[in-house]
This record gives structure tokens, sequence and C-alpha cells, in this order.
């Protein structure tokens, strides 16, 4: 990476919007950053129509004085291409442009997003401004990095959309025939005999094909990275120096694949907003960072083998782009973050990776449509414990930044990727309950509370490091996935499965012979049917506890019965199952069922002692999260009170944040932080 982490100096800051305030508002702004050691601010995301307000007539005097102010404090900028808000006038020229939904409503200008991205003259026109804010501050001083867009996810069933679609499919299948049998067209006389009769998945009668709905979300994520690609290939042009990203949101609704996208970006940068009230929220937060630094492991393998000499490999990094300063946005309303709360949420994304901590926004707007989304500078002004809490957080990232040095190593391994999740959505499926990302939140929050460090991973990835494979719910897989799981567990690893793994071929289509299709050898059973579970339902487990969502038919063929249904049909039957596989020092383990989470957690528990994993810190407390980086000279020790009362772990070392020597032991106050640069034995 070039140009931009080079001063050493962990990210503060988030996305400013100096076109919404006159000047003099713009000047108190910089002094209120400096008093927060803000260093970096996202400019530009949704000024097109500031910065092109007619078509070709461009007004650039704001931003050349915001820029100039903003270097000449030290602050640095994301320059964002403005390209996922256009302006009214290109809505008006183009209306072919507009997003038509799947019921087959053209929408209309009036908030973001309103843009399809598979119409030529919207992205005629996002790499004109791309180009053109691209030859003007290609070589400013303030620039440090190149914002492309805001979090990409946008779908269209427009003509456009239709035909570029066509040419997508052609590309993947070939010919029609090979289209008809991965969509397995013959059922419900869907066969088709020519590309013409070929369209988007609009809203129908009834269920629509899954192999046309899983190829839909695959044409989005790859029509998207190429809008993402052109703007990018425009700004590298102009100053290869400069490193280019997007910010990614996260959700099951985004038709993103974004491992895929992190062989494409020079840095992995998301956007994080917890949805949970309660302990959730952290939970949330750390998943959210194993994600992340997965992804940019994930771009930094593949780069590390480049296809083409001009990707040269670069380091493994990622950012968190965005957050909320002092609220937790939920579904009907937003909660309020309790004091300290968003200095640990930080901290649990700079402890397993992220080269900083930014926040949308920097100033609360007086109007628009987020007037109420929270911020650095809230509406109260300085004089609020928001933005106090932002000048105490910039003071600790200030203390931190030889920690950026440090990698978090983990034994443990939970393989994710987007079209398995994508897949289990669909709505035929056994159960409407099924959701691919909350399967891996599951096993993810097991772990998380147990006290393991483990690694989000995407199938095919080196597994070197791990001692234990996660497949949770992992329904997609070909043969290259089923030899990737094999050769794991034939050198001794070992390997847990969900249920819903390995069911069906990548187009969602079944593998035969009983379920989990590609898995039944190394897990020693086969499963004969599925029961699944209503909302409200629970099945009673064997030694306690109680399995939700999912129930099935096990019949083992050579798996030991770790625990058995309790009642109802399957009374004593397998419900979580063990085997030994491979060379005969691994061990595979089945569940049948979501168990409960205190279930679950001692379940993975005991499967990573049995594969030789170790906790993170195995003296902390319940309720202190502790995450390590580490490098070979040093290692950093991140510990985060999560509870209500002060908290005693063994610690040996310094604390960065107070700049004394814990003693062996450090006290972290209710809600209370430390961060120990540890004693090397």
């Amino acid at each position: 990476m070039v140009g931009m982490w080079d001063d050493g100096r962990l990210c503060h800051g988030g996305d400013y919007n100096p076109e919404q305030w006159p000047p003099a508002t713009w000047r108190e702004d910089v002094d209120l950053m400096r008093r927060a050691r803000i260093n970096l601010v996202t400019v530009g995301v949704f000024a097109w129509s500031r910065l092109e307000p007619a078509p070709g007539r461009y007004d650039f005097d704001w931003l050349d004085e915001a820029l100039d102010l903003l270097h000449d404090s030290g602050i640095r900028v994301a320059l964002a291409t403005p390209t996922a808000s256009p302006p009214p006038w290109f809505s008006l020229a183009h209306p072919d442009a507009l997003p038509v939904t799947a019921d087959g409503v053209r929408l209309h200008h009036g908030s973001r997003d309103t843009y399809c991205a598979a119409a030529p003259s919207y992205r005629a026109a996002a790499r004109s401004i791309a180009a053109t804010l691209a030859a003007r501050y290609a070589h400013h001083p303030a620039v440090a990095l190149w914002h492309v867009h805001n979090e990409y996810g946008t779908t269209c069933h427009c003509p456009h959309t239709e035909t570029a679609f066509r040419r997508w499919l052609i590309d993947r299948h070939g010919d029609l025939d090979t289209l008809n049998t991965a969509w397995a067209t013959s059922f419900w006389s869907q066969h088709y005999a020519d590309w013409a009769y070929v369209s988007t998945p609009r809203a129908t009668q009834y269920h629509a094909n899954p192999g046309h709905l899983l190829d839909f979300r695959r044409f989005w994520s790859d029509t998207l990275l190429a809008a993402y690609t052109e703007q990018r290939d425009l700004l590298k042009a102009a100053n290869p120096t400069i490193p280019v990203t997007t910010n990614y949101v996260l959700g099951d609704w985004v038709p993103v694949d974004h491992a895929r996208w992190a062989t494409e970006v020079d840095l992995v940068a998301i956007d994080h907003y917890p949805s949970a009230v309660d302990g959730g929220a952290e939970e949330q937060t750390a998943l959210a960072a194993d994600l992340a630094r997965g992804w940019a492991r994930h771009g930094h393998h593949r780069r590390a083998h480049p296809t083409t000499p001009d990707r040269p490999a670069t380091p493994a990094t990622w950012l968190l782009m965005e957050s909320a300063a002092s609220q937790i946005h939920t579904t009907g309303r937003s909660h309020t973050k309790e004091p300290g709360r968003t200095a640990r949420h930080s901290l649990s994304h700079i402890a397993r990776g992220s080269l900083g901590a930014m926040f949308f926004q920097w100033r609360a707007p007086a109007g628009g449509a987020e007037r109420f989304h929270s911020a650095l500078v809230p509406h109260t002004g300085p004089d609020s414990r928001t933005f106090r809490e932002s000048v105490r957080l910039g003071d600790t990232l200030a203390r931190l930044a030889e920690v950026t040095a440090g990698e978090v190593t983990a034994d443990i391994a939970l393989a994710w990727d987007a079209a398995s999740s994508w897949a289990l959505r669909h709505p035929g499926m056994p159960s409407t309950l099924l959701d691919g990302h909350a399967e891996l939140a599951a096993a993810h929050r097991a772990l998380w509370r147990a006290g393991y460090a483990c690694d989000v991973i995407v199938p095919g990835d080196p597994l070197d490091p791990y001692r234990l494979l996660v497949l949770p719910a992992l329904y997609l897989a070909d043969d290259t996935t089923v030899d990737w799981v094999r050769t794991h567990v034939d050198a001794g690893g070992h390997l847990l499965v969900s249920y819903l793994s390995g069911v069906a071929d990548p187009h969602a289509r079944i593998h035969l012979g009983g379920y989990p299709g590609a898995y039944r050898d190394l897990l020693g059973l086969r499963v004969e049917e599925f029961h699944p579970l209503a909302a409200d339902e629970q099945v009673l487990l064997s030694g306690g506890g109680t399995g939700h969502i999912w129930s099935e038919t096990v019949h083992p063929h050579g798996a030991d019965t770790v625990c058995t249904y309790v009642g109802g049909v399957l009374d004593g039957r397998p419900a979580v199952t063990r085997h030994r596989a491979g060379t005969g020092t691994g061990t595979t383990w089945y569940l049948s069922t979501r168990p409960d989470d205190n279930t679950y957690r001692r379940l993975i528990t005991e499967a990573a002692r049995t594969a030789g994993a170790h906790p993170v810190h195995p003296d902390a407390p319940p309720g202190v999260e502790a995450i390590r980086r580490a490098h070979p000279q040093a290692s950093w020790l991140f510990l985060l009170n999560h509870t209500d009362r002060p908290q005693r772990v063994p610690t040996d070392g310094v604390d960065l944040l107070t700049g004394t020597p814990t003693d062996g032991q450090t006290t972290l106050p209710a809600g209370g932080t430390a961060v120990i640069r540890e004693r090397l034995r």
C-alpha cells in the first residue's frame, strides 16, 4: 500500500460533507477535527449534483477550498466518486436508466441509488465524473485514497439489465443446452429454446427457478464489480500510487460476492452497523471484523499468484470505513449507545486487524433523509457526550499505532461463501427460517463466547494454519470444494459440519443418494429425511440443551452418536455425531440441528479441544473479550469488558492506554478496555 498508511497512524475520521455547510462552519470543523485527532475524512460521496449541476458544467471551487483547508490542517482525504446518487438532470435526461423492480415498476428520482448499473448511459456518466475528478485531483496532496461509489448493492430488471444478463449467461454457460441443464428447466416446462426467451427473474405466479435466481445474483455481483473497476482503472491511470477502494455494505440482501471483489480493491473497506441492542451487537461487531479480515486475506492470497503482471501482490489490509458514533440503528428505532460502547466496538475492529475506526458521519445534517443519523458532532454540537467520546477515542488510537505490525492468528476457520447463503433463501426450501448468514453467526457466536479466535475464509483458501474447519450450512459444494475439505481431513485436520452443508451443487441442484450428499462418507452417516421446525418450536437433546430451526433422520455409517433427540418421532435418534476420518487422526462432527447457544458453545469447545485449538486467553472471565495481534517480536492483547462490573484479568506487560505496567493483573472497570503490550517469554 503506497501513499496512505506510510505515516503509521491508525485512521480516525469519517464521512465529511462540506457541501452541506457554509465555509465558516468548515473552519470550525477542522478545529474540532484536530481536537479529536481526526486524520482521514471521506469527501464527496453524495456531491454529484454540486460537482456537476448541469451536464458537462462543473463547479469545483468549493471542493478545491475544502481540500486545501483539510490538507493545511494535516487531515488526509478519501476522495469519493459520487456515482451512488446521480443528480436530478441525469434522471430527467435518461429515464431509461432509472431502476425497475421485479414487479416491473420503474422507480423515480428522489432518493439515493436511483440508477441501473447495467444502463449504458449511467455507466458512461459515472466514468465521465470519475475521469474528471481524477484529472483535477489525482495529484492533490490531500488525497490519500480514492473511495469509489458508495455501498454497491442496487439491482434492476429493466431492458438494459435483460440484455446484459443474457450476455452474462452466454459467457457463463456457453449454450442453451448447458443453461437448461444447470437450471433444470425440464421442471414446470421452463425449457429455453432461444436466448431471447430468457429474462430477468421477474415477479411471477409462484416460486421462481432457483438456478435462475442464483445466477441473477451472481450476474449483479459481476455487473457492479465491472462498474467499480471501470472507475478504478481511470483513477489508477491518473495516479497509480493512490490506493482505490469501495465500501462494502453487509447484509444478506446485498447481491455482491465480497470475497470475489477483494481481489480487485487495494484495501477491503466495510461499513458496519450492528442491529442488536443487547450483547448481540458485540457479537455482530466481532463477526463483521472477522469477515473483513477474511476477505482481505483471500484477496491477498489470490493476488500473490497474479494472473496478469499488472496486478502485483499487496499486503492483506482492511479498514472499518463506516460505523455509527452514538446509535445502534434497529428496525423501528435508534438505540442510544451506552457510554464507552463506541470505543469498545472500535477497538474490537482494530483488534481484529482494522487500520482504524471511521464513522458516518462527521457532522449531523440539519435536513435530509438521514438528519437523525448519528454523527461525531451531533446536533447539540461539540459540547456533547458523543463528541467528547470521539476525542477520547482519537487519543486512544494515537497510542495504538504500533499494533498495526501485528496479525491475528487463529486455529479455527469458518468457511462461508455468498452464493450458498443466497441459495438458502429460495422460497422453495423446506423452511423459510433458513439463513446462511445466521448459521455463520451462530457458529461464530459459539466460538466468540468460548473465547476462541477464528478466521472466516472462502472455500479454496489455504487450510494449513487451521486445526478445525467449520462448515456452517455451506449449502453449495462442487468437486473442488469437496476435494478441499477432504484434503484437510485426510491430512489429519478436524471438521465440524452443520445441517444443509454440501446438499446441492453450484447450480442449486441436489446431490442425490441421501444428505449431506457431498460429505456423507467424511461424516460417516446418511441423512434420510428433514424435519424442519417452526419458529417457536424446539427439540430436546440428550444431555441437556435444545435444537432449533431444523432436525433430521440421521443413519450412522461408522459415526458415533454424541447426543440424541429426546421425544417425538426422532426420539433416540442421533442429533450430533462424531467420526474418525482420513488418516485416523482427524475427527469429523455433524450437527443435524441448530443447538441453543450454550449447547453450541459446549459442542464447539469440545471439537476445538479435540483438534488441539486453544482460547485466546483461557483465564479471561466471562463477558471479557480477548483478542491478540502479534508478530515474532511482539504481541498485543486487547481486553474489552462488556459487563457492568469490574473484571480482573491475568496479564504481563504494559497497558498502552495508560502507559503503566500490569504487574501480573489488569483490572478493567465496567465497560472498560485495555491493550497490553505483552512481555515476550
